[in-house]
C-alpha cells in the first residue's frame, strides 16, 4: 500500500476492515449452524454463511484492483477472534432456545455493525467518485439489511420459545385474574355513575312539570279576569 494515493489508500482502508469482519464472521455463524435446530433460522443462517463468503471474496478482489494486498495478518487475527468465541456459541445458556435466542441477539449486533460499515463505505466511494466501490457496499449493505430483519423477528419468535421452555403455563396465566379484577371493578363504577344519571333525569322532568303547572295556571288567572270584567259591568 506504500504507492497507493490518500484516496485509494483510506478505500483499502475501510475495505479490509469490512474483509476481515467478513472472515471472522464465517466462524462465528458455522458456530451457531452447528448447534441451531432445523428449521427456517437454521436454514436462513446457512443462507447467509454463503452470502458471508461471497461478500469476503468480492470486497478482497476490489481491495487488490485498487492496489491494497497483505491482509493474511488481518484475516488470521478475525479467524482467531472468532474461534475464540465460537465454544462460547456453543455452550451459552441452558436450553436449545435460549441458546439460539442468544445467538441471534448476537448476529443481530453484528449485522447492524456490518451495516454501519458498508454505508461508511458506500459514502466515501461517493465522495470520491468510486462508483465501482460504491455499488459494491450497497449491494452487500441490502443483503446485510435483509438479514438483520430476518433476526429481529427470529428474536420475537425464539423470546416466546424460551418463556414456553422455562415458565410454567399457570404462571404465565398469572396475569390474567387481574386483568378480569379491573374490568370487575371499571363495571361496578360505571354503574355507580348510572343511577346518578336517571336522578338527574328525573329532576329534571320535574322541573318541567312544575314549569308547565304554572304556565296553566298563569292562563287560567288571564282567563278569568274578562269573565269578572263582564260581571262587573252588569251590576252597573
Amino acid at each position: 500500500m506504500a504507492d497507493l494515493n490518500q484516496r485509494d489508500a483510506k478505500l483499502v482502508q475501510y475495505l479490509s476492515e469490512a474483509y476481515g469482519k467478513e472472515r471472522e464472521l464465517e466462524t462465528a455463524l458455522q458456530a451457531h449452524i452447528a448447534i441451531a435446530a432445523k428449521g427456517p433460522y437454521k436454514k436462513r443462517l446457512q443462507q447467509h454463511l454463503k452470502e458471508t463468503k461471497a461478500h469476503a471474496k468480492v470486497v478482497e478482489r476490489r481491495i487488490k484492483q485498487l492496489g491494497g494486498g497483505g491482509q493474511t495478518l488481518q484475516t488470521a487475527v478475525g479467524k482467531l477472534t472468532a474461534a475464540a468465541k465460537g465454544p462460547l456459541h456453543a455452550v451459552r445458556g441452558d436450553g436449545e432456545a435460549e441458546k439460539m435466542l442468544k445467538n441471534a441477539k448476537t448476529e443481530y449486533f453484528n449485522e447492524h455493525e456490518e451495516i454501519a460499515t458498508y454505508l461508511a463505505i458506500e459514502t466515501l466511494a461517493e465522495k470520491v467518485r468510486d462508483s465501482e466501490t460504491a455499488k459494491l457496499a450497497r449491494a452487500i449493505r441490502r443483503e446485510e439489511e435483509k438479514m438483520a430483519a430476518f433476526l429481529q423477528g427470529q428474536i420475537k419468535q425464539l423470546t416466546g420459545a424460551v418463556v414456553r421452555e422455562d415458565i410454567p403455563a399457570a404462571l404465565r396465566r398469572a396475569a390474567g385474574p387481574k386483568r378480569k379484577a379491573k374490568k370487575a371493578s371499571s363495571k361496578k363504577a360505571a354503574a355507580k355513575k348510572r343511577p346518578a344519571t336517571k336522578k338527574s333525569g328525573s329532576r329534571k322532568k320535574a322541573a318541567k312539570k312544575a314549569s308547565a303547572k304554572k304556565t296553566v295556571s298563569r292562563k287560567k288567572a288571564t282567563a278569568k279576569k274578562p269573565a269578572r270584567r263582564k260581571a262587573a259591568a252588569k251590576k252597573r
